[in-house]
C-alpha cells in the first residue's frame, strides 16, 4: 500500500512538472518573435549610460542569436511564475494541516511579489546608479564596448541576488512560525545580521560601493520588516493539549495505584462483601 502511494505521488509530481514545462514553453513561443526587443529593453539601463555612438559587441559566432533567445526564456519563466507556484502549491497542499494551508498560500503569493519587486528594484534603480558610477570614472582613453553575453550573466546574477534578498521577510516569518527561533532571539543577533548583510553584498555585487550599499541596506530594512510581520503571521500554532499527549498516557493514568495520597478523582473498586 505504501509503495502504491509513493508511486502515485511520483506520477502526480511528473504530471505537474509536465504542466509547468508546457506553460513555460507556451509563453516562450509567444515571446520568441519579440526576443530582440526584450534584449534591447534589458540592455536599456546600460545603453543610456554609454557614450554617444557606443554599442555592445558579440564575440561568439551564434551569440547574437542565442542571447536574445535566453532573455526570452527567462522572461517566459517570470511570466509563468504564478502558474509554476500554483502547481507546487497544489502538489504539497494535500499533506498540510489546515493552519499550514492558511499560512502557505499567502506566503507563496507574497514571495512571488517580493521576488518581482527585488528584480524591479534592481532594474529601475540599481542598474542606473551602478552604470553611471562605473562609466563616469572610467578613463577617457578606454573605448567602452561591453559584451552582450557577459552583460546577460551580470544582469541575471544581480536579478537573482536582489530577488532572493527581498525574500528575507518570508524567511523570518517561516522560522518564527516553525518555532526554530523566537523574535527575541532574532533581535539579539541583529548586529551580526547587519555585518553579514554587508559581507554578502560585497560578495555577490560588483566591486563598487554603490551596489553594495543598495543590496545591504534593503537586506537590513527587510529583516526589520520580517520581525514586524512575524508578530502577526509567524506565531506558532497553539497545540491542543489532548492531541499533544502520547497515546498511552490515559492508560498509564488508569494503571496508577490508589493510595492515601491519590487524587479524589480516581475511581477505586469496592472490595466484595463477606457473605454471612
Amino acid at each position: 500500500m505504501s509503495e502504491d502511494t509513493f508511486i502515485s505521488h511520483l506520477m502526480e509530481l511528473r504530471d505537474r512538472l509536465l504542466r509547468t514545462l508546457i506553460a513555460i514553453g507556451a509563453v516562450f513561443v509567444l515571446l520568441f518573435p519579440f526576443a530582440n526587443d526584450l534584449y534591447d529593453l534589458l540592455a536599456y539601463p546600460l545603453m543610456r549610460t554609454l557614450p554617444d555612438g557606443a554599442k555592445m559587441i558579440a564575440t561568439g559566432v551564434v551569440t547574437p542569436f542565442l542571447i536574445p533567445v535566453k532573455v526570452a526564456a527567462v522572461a517566459a519563466f517570470l511570466a509563468a511564475l504564478p502558474y509554476v507556484l500554483y502547481q507546487a502549491w497544489a502538489f504539497v497542499a494535500p499533506g498540510l494541516y489546515a493552519h499550514e494551508k492558511r499560512l502557505v498560500l499567502p506566503l507563496v503569493v507574497a514571495s512571488t511579489i517580493l521576488f518581482l519587486l527585488g528584480v524591479a528594484f534592481c532594474y529601475f534603480l540599481v542598474f542606473g546608479l551602478v552604470f553611471d558610477f562605473v562609466y563616469k570614472i572610467a578613463p577617457k582613453s578606454i573605448s567602452v564596448a561591453p559584451d552582450i553575453e557577459n552583460y546577460l550573466n551580470f544582469v541575471l546574477t544581480m536579478f537573482l541576488a536582489f530577488g532572493v534578498t527581498f525574500e528575507v521577510p518570508i524567511v523570518v516569518i517561516i522560522l518564527v512560525h516553525m518555532g526554530v527561533v523566537s523574535i527575541e532571539q532574532l533581535k539579539s543577533i541583529r548586529p551580526y545580521y547587519v555585518v553579514g548583510a554587508f559581507v554578502v553584498a560585497a560578495i555577490v555585487t560588483p566591486p563598487d560601493v554603490i551596489s553594495q550599499l543598495l543590496l545591504a541596506i534593503p537586506m537590513c530594512l527587510l529583516f526589520e520588516l520580517g520581525l514586524v510581520a512575524a508578530r502577526f503571521f509567524g506565531k506558532p500554532p497553539a497545540k491542543n493539549e489532548a492531541d499533544s499527549r502520547a497515546p498511552g498516557d490515559a492508560e498509564m493514568e488508569r494503571e496508577q495505584p490508589v493510595g492515601p495520597g491519590a487524587p479524589d478523582t480516581l475511581l477505586t473498586a469496592k472490595p466484595p462483601e463477606n457473605p454471612e
